[in-house]
């Protein structure tokens, strides 16, 4: 199990190390999201994931029903977002406090990526989603 945080400690969560896609998205949402680079992400069933402090501080941005994103009301802390049909959750790898099994694999996005960056590893590029 991995623990993970918002940045004013207002919000935990915990999480199966049992992610099932780990990418770096550098979509100019992701990095407007973060104010970073790019974003380092993991996939995983939403039922394994489980808010431990906090909840009441959480965030819902978009629609609670549908497709959203949390993040702590208190410092803005990006944690996870709803994928697919909502039956996964992509968790923002920044938040976490624990090491994950599964490292991003690729670079996803890399045509809109911020031009002031430099990707310096061997991982596959992709301009959009590599199943696209």
């Amino acid at each position: 199990m991995l623990r993970g945080r918002c940045e004013c400690n207002a919000v935990g969560y915990e999480v199966s190390d049992e992610f099932v896609a780990a990418l770096n998205c550098h979509c100019s949402n992701c990095r407007a999201s973060t104010g970073s680079a790019f974003l380092p992400f993991g996939e995983i069933a939403r039922v394994k994931l489980r808010v431990t402090k906090g909840e009441g501080s959480l965030m819902v941005i978009g629609d609670a029903d549908a497709h959203h994103a949390m993040r702590c009301g208190e410092c803005g802390s990006l944690l996870y977002w709803t994928a697919r049909d909502g039956t996964y959750v992509r968790v923002a790898y920044g938040s976490l406090i624990d090491e994950p099994a599964l490292k991003p694999t690729a670079h996803i996005f890399v045509g809109s990526k911020a031009p002031w960056h430099e990707i310096l590893d061997d991982l596959p590029q992709h301009d959009e989603y590599p199943w696209s």
